[in-house]
């Protein structure tokens, strides 16, 4: 008599597998990369795009101050006016960085006497580092409380303390 394997009569279930461990360890790993994340503030530093256009600029009587900085590799030059004109140059100093302190004091003299402009040009003429870029618009924008007050009339007439020096930086050129 023929007999049938057993193997054919015995269906075997198909066992699903457990995710639920799997899915435990997962969140825990999300968990400790979480917080063994380092986060890190990111700074942004607003520049403007100089503006380009085909317009005449509007008539004023009072003459634009177009404050420029020219960025050479062992000076600052300071051009005002509109052609531009030098009126002053910062030379390195001995230890080889720019005489920042001299460039900010001189801006804040510039300042007082030109309190509605809020506008600098930085125009490289060599390839700097990040940090010497850094360091001079720092130099151009921040008012520390150690420097000479500054004050300018608001629209009510009150007198208001400056906080910047020439807050709008446009880069003319830029080296790669």
């Amino acid at each position: 008599m023929y007999q049938t394997p057993s193997r054919r009569t015995q269906r075997k279930e198909v066992t699903k597998p457990n995710l639920i461990p799997i899915l435990d360890a997962v969140f825990i790993f999300i968990f400790f990369l979480l917080m063994s994340a380092n986060f890190i503030k990111v700074f942004e530093i607003p520049s403007d795009v100089p503006i380009i256009s085909d317009r005449e600029p509007p008539k004023t009587d009072k003459k634009p101050l177009a404050l420029t900085l020219k960025i050479y590799q062992s000076s600052i030059s300071i051009y005002t006016g509109v052609p531009g004109r030098n009126v002053r140059s910062f030379q390195k100093l001995a230890d080889g960085n720019y005489d920042l302190e001299g460039l900010k004091s001189y801006l804040i003299g510039l300042k007082k006497s030109n309190l509605d402009e809020d506008t600098a040009i930085l125009e490289p003429v060599v390839d700097l580092s990040y940090e010497d870029i850094i360091k001079i618009m720092d130099a151009i924008r921040m008012l520390r409380n150690t420097d000479p007050d500054i004050y300018v009339k608001d629209r009510q007439g009150m007198d208001v303390k400056l906080k910047t020096l020439f807050g709008k930086i446009i880069f003319g050129n830029i080296q790669s």
